[in-house]
């Protein structure tokens, strides 16, 4: 019979195919459930990458900030116009103007005894001992980030010329920076 009509019933499944159907829902819903979990642990995954790649980049960040924000720490010495060191106190403002000196782009004046002035100057990094040639280091101030003592301890503002504009007689009252 190939053509069934409209008052026909159709036949009830056999047991066997029952089962089969309640088999397939069943593989069906596990297999849901299974894309399911596979979809939440892929999205777990992307928050963990995303939550790794911001901190990775923070932390990046700040090892940035750290190495360009340190402070250096670096000795100055006073020498004199020949680069022999000196005592510290002829670089030193407090001293300069109290010996009636004065201090010009980086360099302290001190009147020499019969006339004349002496200069001194910072040399940063340098070493030797008084009456020594320095030996290395530079005299261009260091960076603003830098902090800088002499070998008695003293802090040397904006790398030893000062910012204060007094000056001793015979100065020109201007005092340089860095």
């Amino acid at each position: 019979m190939r053509f069934q009509d409209s008052n026909t019933q159709p036949k009830q499944p056999s047991i066997a195919e029952q089962r089969a159907r309640q088999q397939a829902l069943a593989q069906q819903e596990r297999d849901e459930e299974l894309a399911r979990q596979a979809d939440a642990k892929a999205a777990t995954r992307r928050k963990i990458l995303i939550g790794s790649g911001v901190t990775v980049g923070l932390v990046g960040l700040v090892a940035t900030f750290y190495s360009v924000a340190k402070t250096e720490n670096v000795t100055a010495v006073c020498t004199d116009a020949n680069g022999v060191v000196q005592n510290d106190d002829y670089c030193d403002e407090s001293y300069v103007t109290s010996h009636h000196g004065y201090s010009s782009g980086g360099f302290w004046f001190i009147p020499i005894p019969g006339g004349g002035y002496q200069s001194y100057r910072y040399n940063y990094g340098g070493t030797g001992t008084i009456g020594q040639h320095v030996s290395g280091g530079s005299y261009d101030p260091p960076s603003a980030r830098t902090n800088v003592t002499t070998k008695s301890g003293k802090s040397v503002q904006r790398g030893g010329f000062g910012i204060s504009g007094k000056s001793g007689s015979g100065g020109s009252g201007k005092s340089g920076g860095s």
